[in-house]
C-alpha cells in the first residue's frame, strides 16, 4: 500500500483504474497461493470508506488583483435634467353675441379701411364674435345697400367681401375721375414742382425747407397727377427721393430737362433780397 498524501495533492480517483488494479494484486496473490478473499473484502471496504471520507474538489478561486490594479469604477450617468413643461397656451377670448347695430357698424368700418377682400373669419376675429353672427351680418348689410339703391354695393369675391361702387353710378365717378386730372394745379403745387424739377433727386424734406411749409398734400397731389414718383431714398437721411417723370415733360412740351429755362434770369436780385430779408 502506497503512503496516503494530503488530500490537497491527492490526484483524482478513477474507478476503473482502481478496479483494475485490484483485479490484478489479487490475481498475482492467488497465483502464490496467499490469496484470502476475506482480507481483499476488508481492504476494499476500508478503501471505500477512505474515498467517502475525501472532501469534494473545490473549485478554484479567482484571485483578486490589487486595489490599484482594479479597473476604474464608470462615473455616475448624470440623469438627463427635465425638460421644461411648455407653458400653456392663452385660453381665446369668448366670443361675445355682439348687437345688430353695433355688428353692422363694425362691419362696415372693417369693409371700409380693407384694401383687398377679407374673409369672414378675419372679420369675426376682429369683431371677437362667431363666424355665423358675421355672416348674417354681410348678408343684412348687401340687403340694405341694395334696398336702398346706396351708391356703393357689398359684393362676395373668391373667399371675401369687398365694397364696390353701384354700377348704376359709374358715369358720375368716371366725369369725376376725368375731370379731376385735367384739373388746374394749384400755386402750391407748381411750386413744388419747380423745386423737384429743378433739385430732383430731392426729398420731400429738402423740399419743405426750400419752400418754407410743408408739402405732404401738394406731394400726393403730384404723385396721383403722375407727375412725380419716387425712385429711391437719400443715403444720408433715409428719406425718399423723388423726381419728375416723362408725363411732366410731355405737359411742358419738352424733350429732356436740359430743356428747362435757366434759373438765374428768374431769380430777383442780391439786393432786393437783402431788402426784402434784412436778417438772412
Amino acid at each position: 500500500m502506497t503512503e496516503d498524501r494530503p488530500d490537497q495533492e491527492r490526484a483524482p480517483i478513477s474507478w476503473d483504474a482502481l478496479a483494475a488494479e485490484l483485479q490484478a494484486t489479487r490475481r498475482e496473490a492467488e497465483e502464490r497461493g496467499d490469496a484470502d478473499p476475506g482480507a481483499w473484502d476488508a481492504v476494499a471496504a476500508e478503501l471505500a470508506a477512505r474515498v467517502g471520507e475525501r472532501p469534494a474538489e473545490e473549485q478554484p478561486v479567482p484571485a483578486v488583483p490589487p486595489e490599484d490594479e482594479l479597473p476604474l469604477a464608470a462615473p455616475p450617468r448624470a440623469e438627463p435634467e427635465p425638460e421644461p413643461e411648455p407653458e400653456p397656451e392663452p385660453e381665446p377670448e369668448p366670443l361675445e353675441l355682439l348687437d345688430p347695430v353695433e355688428l353692422l357698424g363694425g362691419l362696415e368700418a372693417l369693409l371700409f379701411v380693407v384694401d383687398d377682400p377679407v374673409d369672414e373669419e378675419t372679420l369675426a376675429a376682429a369683431l371677437r364674435c362667431s363666424e355665423e353672427q358675421v355672416r348674417d351680418g354681410l348678408a343684412a348689410l348687401a340687403s340694405g345697400y341694395d334696398q336702398r339703391s346706396a351708391g356703393i354695393t357689398l359684393r362676395r369675391v373668391g373667399e371675401g367681401w369687398r365694397l364696390y361702387t353701384r354700377d348704376d353710378h359709374a358715369a358720375v365717378v368716371e366725369r369725376y375721375l376725368g375731370e379731376g386730372q385735367r384739373s388746374r394745379l394749384t400755386q402750391a403745387a407748381l411750386e413744388t414742382l419747380a423745386v423737384i424739377a429743378y433739385r430732383q433727386p430731392v426729398t420731400r424734406a429738402r423740399v419743405s425747407g426750400i419752400r418754407g411749409v410743408g408739402v405732404d398734400g401738394v406731394m400726393r397731389t403730384l404723385i396721383t397727377r403722375g407727375l412725380v414718383r419716387e425712385v429711391g431714398s437719400d443715403p444720408d437721411t433715409g428719406g425718399g427721393l423723388y423726381v419728375t417723370t416723362p408725363l411732366f415733360l410731355e405737359r411742358l412740351g419738352l424733350t429732356s430737362l436740359e430743356e428747362l429755362p435757366p434759373l438765374a434770369p428768374l431769380l430777383p436780385e442780391t439786393a432786393t433780397m437783402l431788402d426784402e430779408h434784412p436778417d438772412a
